[in-house]
């Protein structure tokens, strides 16, 4: 099968599925398609290049340009070595959720003991971290998940009061202090112009 003209997939995580979209539809990209990896692989970052492989075989045969929308994101190297065999560029950095602070983002020495949320985590907070570090059966653990990390950093994409308060809800759980950065879509919406706008566009 040959592919179509101009078609671009995004393979992306399921945890910025919403704001790819966001981005797609805002620039009226028809000519682009979105397929995930479950955003609970972040959990389990050993299965995420297969995964990905996986969807990179499915659809090689169907897209002109493949891209792949995860940074490291805990898999040791293993993502990278695979998109670049495969001639397929992804985000760089060590994790997907801090690209939404620009391509060119340098992070301070202060982020090293940052805990990240965006607006999904945020919302997914129970089912993303705090049940499955068993935090609802032992809460005991906190201290030694955390002890690690001073500051709960919440990269928000909207501007929404509630999400907001829960942000902070989520820091008072982990006796975090709490930092707000409103990123909008940032360095996601600059990777995808850049890579995704259509010839013509």
């Amino acid at each position: 099968m040959t592919p179509a003209p101009g078609r671009v997939l995004i393979i992306g995580c399921g945890a910025i599925a919403r704001e790819i979209l966001a981005v797609k539809c805002a620039n009226r990209w028809s000519h682009v398609d979105l397929v995930c990896v479950p955003a609970i692989f972040h959990n389990h970052p050993e299965r995420i290049t297969g995964a990905v492989r996986r969807l990179h075989d499915a659809h090689r045969a169907t897209h002109d340009t493949i891209l792949v929308a995860f940074a490291d994101c805990g898999t040791g190297g293993t993502l990278q070595a695979y998109c670049d065999s495969a001639g397929l560029t992804m985000i760089s950095g060590p994790h997907c959720y801090a690209f939404f602070q620009g391509e060119d983002h340098i992070a301070p020495e202060t982020d090293l003991t940052a805990f990240y949320l965006t607006d999904f985590l945020v919302r997914q907070f129970d089912a993303f971290v705090w049940r499955p570090l068993g935090l609802d059966r032992h809460p005991e653990l906190r201290e030694m998940y955390f002890t690690h990390y001073k500051t709960l950093v919440y990269l928000s994409q909207t501007d929404d009061a509630e999400t907001l308060a829960k942000a902070r809800a989520c820091a008072n759980r982990l006796n975090l202090a709490f930092e707000h950065r409103p990123t909008g879509y940032g360095g996601l919406a600059s990777w995808m112009t850049r890579l995704a706008d259509a010839p013509d566009a």
